[in-house]
């Protein structure tokens, strides 16, 4: 069996030590590269832990993100040769020089670390802790380990901090998720295909023994998956079957519920930010975190652009950097005076900061918007005629527009839709649009976290799944258990409420706010996003976070008529938390 080159090295101002076994408590080993300051000295460690190949340079793993974010934001790569950046995690040369170590780990399996791939897993979630620990007794380290990446090195963060290692100090999620039902494999219990694209594009390409078939690095030309390279029927043998274990879970089970934070565990000092824009994956379980996280100290920002790009920007860059000099370094670095809740408030054409104290916003005016059917309309008066509205289960679906807003109106925090629906088969899926179209029409679209045409909000719900946890539940967040399955009876009319995904969206005076249910994915009317290097389908308005697996879909099933049903006690509505201007002081 070839091996890995362990050697220090000292280049660009750091202290490199290449591939550095680490041992597991299972006798496995992963490997990690440590970037420290050359002054021998004890250091807090920002610690990354995952799958996607410590050594695989942003630039050549994701040639098209690095491209458009280093052309619109040249902050991002001011200030470093650039040599050292990897996807969705920090850059030594913006943090060694804070006097930090930048410890980057190999998730088993991929990368150079040799073993099983099993995402998300108690398995690794234990490795990571035994990485935290590892990292917190080094000869180099102060003790203190802080956790700081994107999207996979944020997800499982919320895992990890709920087995509380003892030298765990502080947890930053840019963009992450938590919930492994809710927020990543099932969206109201439908499942996403993201998963299982995503495991073919951006895993299995970086699959520990993929060797000579794999990238080599740009900085000392070794092969970034490991120097061995394995027959691909070892490969198979050596990861999960990602995709196909999702769909054997379609209910929120031990299997979700492994992968799941537990809420009341997670007590490390935290900084969670979310992306208005990443409906499907990246909002939902920075709010959950953040609202629901036992942890004492514990902040929230939310903003707005593609999703690895202000993690990168000094914008993004420089609250981390305050956030972990207080709990790692122990200076006072001004973060006292931030806001408990940093909003990026989204207008049509840009964003503009506004510190808040709570989420939701306690002076939310939670308002009715209810669905009239005789004009397609939204209305804060109730609807009193019975009527009903049918459309093909997987069809389009119908939109409903207010009137023009009388003034600038905003929208920021949870929404949550209501319906009466039944269908001519034993089930039917409802996937939410929220939009707002200016005054002649137009649809007014984002660029989203990943897709540039992305809708103000999004919900879902398969009417089988509508049970409602009623201890978690609230008017503006239905919380769903997903424990069993009601299926429809014919002829029955079902009440469905469903979670709309947060969002923030200051609409004008004279534009209007839309709903649209639908039973099919979303797709943005006008011109194509075209396609990222790692992503495998059209960005047509959802980014890869998509529901047309036929397997989760059939069309005896899904493929029926759905009727809304309005009038009397059954009063449709979208409730919206609408947010008055702040009192001056």
């Amino acid at each position: 069996m070839a091996s890995l080159q362990q050697r220090t090295e000292v280049r660009d101002g750091m202290r490199i030590d290449w591939n550095v076994p680490v041992k597991m408590d299972d006798g496995a080993i992963v490997y990690a590269d440590v970037y420290r300051p050359v002054k021998d000295g004890k250091y807090p460690v920002i610690l990354s832990y995952g799958p996607y190949a410590k050594n695989l340079a942003f630039q050549d793993g994701y040639p098209s993100a690095w491209e458009r974010m280093v052309t619109k934001h040249p902050d991002v790569a001011a200030g470093s040769s650039n040599l050292y950046q990897n996807w969705e995690v920090v850059d030594p040369e913006k943090w060694v020089p804070h006097d930090y170590a930048c410890v980057r780990v190999d998730s088993r399996g991929t990368g150079c670390s040799p073993g099983h791939i099993d995402h998300f897993s108690p398995r690794e979630t234990k490795d990571f802790y035994d990485c935290i620990e590892w990292s917190g007794q080094q000869p180099w380290s102060n003790g203190k380990v802080g956790l700081n990446g994107v999207s996979y090195y944020g997800i499982n963060q919320w895992h990890v901090a709920s087995l509380q290692p003892p030298h765990l100090a502080a947890i930053c999620i840019w963009e992450g998720a938590a919930d492994w039902y809710r927020d990543m494999t099932h969206h109201g219990g439908i499942l996403s295909t993201f998963w299982d694209n995503w495991y073919d594009m951006q895993v299995k390409t970086v699959q520990y023994g993929a060797g000579e078939r794999g990238k080599r690095s740009r900085v000392h030309n070794e092969l970034v998956c490991g120097p061995e390279t394995l027959p691909e029927s070892i490969l198979v043998k050596n990861r999960c079957d990602f995709g196909n274990d999702i769909l054997a879970h379609p209910l929120d089970d031990s299997y979700h519920k492994a992968r799941s934070p537990v809420w009341s565990k997670v007590t490390a000092p935290l900084f969670t930010a979310a992306n208005w824009g990443g409906q499907g994956l990246h909002p939902r379980g920075n709010f959950e975190g953040f609202v629901r996280a036992a942890s004492k100290q514990k902040w929230l920002e939310a903003h707005g652009i593609e999703h690895w790009t202000h993690f990168y920007t000094d914008y993004g860059r420089e609250q981390q950097l305050r956030f972990f000099d207080k709990f790692l370094h122990g200076k006072d670095t001004g973060w006292s005076k931030q806001p408990k809740v940093l909003l990026q408030v989204r207008h049509i054409d840009k964003f503009v900061a506004r510190g808040e104290n709570e989420w939701p916003l306690k002076r939310t005016k939670w308002t009715k918007f209810y669905l009239d059917p005789a004009g397609m309309a939204l209305s804060e008066k109730k609807s009193s005629k019975k009527a009903a509205l049918k459309f093909e289960a997987m069809g389009d679906g119908l939109t409903f527009l207010t009137p023009p807003m009388e003034k600038e109106t905003e929208i920021t925090g949870p929404s949550a839709l209501k319906l009466f629906a039944s269908s001519s088969t034993k089930d039917a899926d409802f996937f939410i649009i929220v939009r707002v179209f200016s005054g002649d029409l137009k649809e007014v679209v984002f660029q989203g976290a990943i897709d540039p045409h992305t809708p103000v909000q999004q919900g879902w719900l398969r009417a089988s799944h509508r049970k409602l946890d009623k201890k978690l539940s609230t008017p503006y967040r239905p919380y769903h258990t997903h424990d069993r399955k009601q299926p429809l009876k014919k002829g029955e009319v079902a009440e469905l409420d469903i979670e709309i995904w947060p969002s923030s969206i200051v609409v004008p005076a004279g534009y209007r706010i839309g709903v649209s249910i639908r039973g099919k994915d979303y797709e943005y009317g006008g011109a194509s996003g075209g396609k990222l290097s790692n992503f495998k389908n059209e960005l047509k308005g959802c980014g890869p976070f998509l529901h047309n697996d036929p397997r989760d879909r059939p069309m005896n099933i899904y493929g029926g008529v759905t009727t809304l049903h309005f009038g009397g006690r059954r009063q449709p509505h979208l409730l919206l938390p609408v947010i008055p201007p702040k009192k001056k002081k």
